[in-house]
């Protein structure tokens, strides 16, 4: 059963609600669903990401707020992802902590910052989703060789396979 949100967050929510242009009228935004979706549409708002950080920080619903993190990293600059991580509850920041290292990689591996030798001895510990997100990410021909031979599933593989025969 779903817990009334505090009423700093109630009126946090509310505030969201318009910066976004969702009705807030008549919502309670007891139902972790609901809330899902203002955070989602307050994500995709650059002017509401203030709010949604205030929001996130005292959100009761972990896992949600966890997601929440999960989601935005990819949205904001490199320099505040520890800070959105560091907003959560030490119980629920794993996944964060870890998509917010793989952005980091992915970064490095854009700006052609990582070597060859390095990718054949991290791949093992990059999960599905980094090694995917790598082979679109890197322009170095090597690095795409290494993924495609060491790629942990078929797909990836593959993927990188593909985008060695592109121009």
């Amino acid at each position: 059963m779903a817990a009334d949100p505090s009423p700093a967050l109630g009126e946090l929510l509310r505030q969201l609600a318009q910066a976004v242009g969702h009705d807030e009228a008549g919502a309670s935004f007891t139902d972790g669903h609901e809330r899902w979706s203002l955070y989602r549409a307050a994500m995709d708002t650059p002017a509401a990401l203030s709010l949604l950080f205030e929001a996130v920080s005292l959100e009761r619903d972990g896992p949600l707020a966890s997601g929440v993190v999960g989601d935005v990293l990819e949205r904001v600059p490199e320099d505040e992802r520890r800070r959105w991580v560091e907003v959560l509850p030490p119980s629920v920041r794993d996944f964060p902590a870890r998509r917010a290292r793989e952005l980091g990689v992915l970064a490095s591996l854009e700006r052609g910052a990582v070597p060859v030798a390095a990718v054949g001895g991290r791949i093992d510990g990059w999960s599905d989703w980094l090694q995917l997100r790598a082979v679109r990410a890197t322009p170095d021909k090597e690095v795409l060789r290494v993924i495609s031979e060491q790629g942990r599933t078929k797909k990836i593989r593959r993927a990188a396979a593909d985008a060695l025969q592109r121009p």
